[in-house]
């Protein structure tokens, strides 16, 4: 059975709707401009505070790799259990606040090093 030209290039089928699970807050990309995004606001502003503790408000700031070891002992176990997706979630916080200006990506330092602005 043929399949439909349109089903092969969405994947084949309808995609479920997602789960709500609760509030969410939009997010931007310091990368993309333009783009935004819908996250978990609990989520996003549980990272957010533990970033804001770790990174230092002058040069030289903190490696991406730096924060993400730093941030996990900041995160309550309620909402970022054993630390899980915390990598991502800081990733995701990071280049928001890069995007809000909030945080300064020192762009001479190899690897990228990120300050409060």
């Amino acid at each position: 059975m043929a399949r439909n030209p349109a089903q092969a290039k969405s994947g084949g089928g309808k995609r479920k709707p997602a789960k709500d699970f609760g509030p969410k807050v939009e997010v931007r990309n310091a990368n993309q401009q333009g783009w935004t995004g819908k996250v978990d606001a609990a989520k996003f502003e549980a990272m957010s505070a533990a970033i804001m503790r770790v990174v230092p408000r002058s040069v030289p700031g903190l490696t991406q790799t730096e924060i993400r070891n730093k941030v996990v002992f900041h995160l309550p176990d309620h909402i970022f259990p054993g630390g899980e997706r915390a990598d991502w979630w800081a990733k995701t916080v990071l280049l928001d606040l890069e995007a809000d200006g909030i945080l300064e990506r020192e762009k001479q330092a190899r690897p990228f090093r990120w300050h409060r602005s």
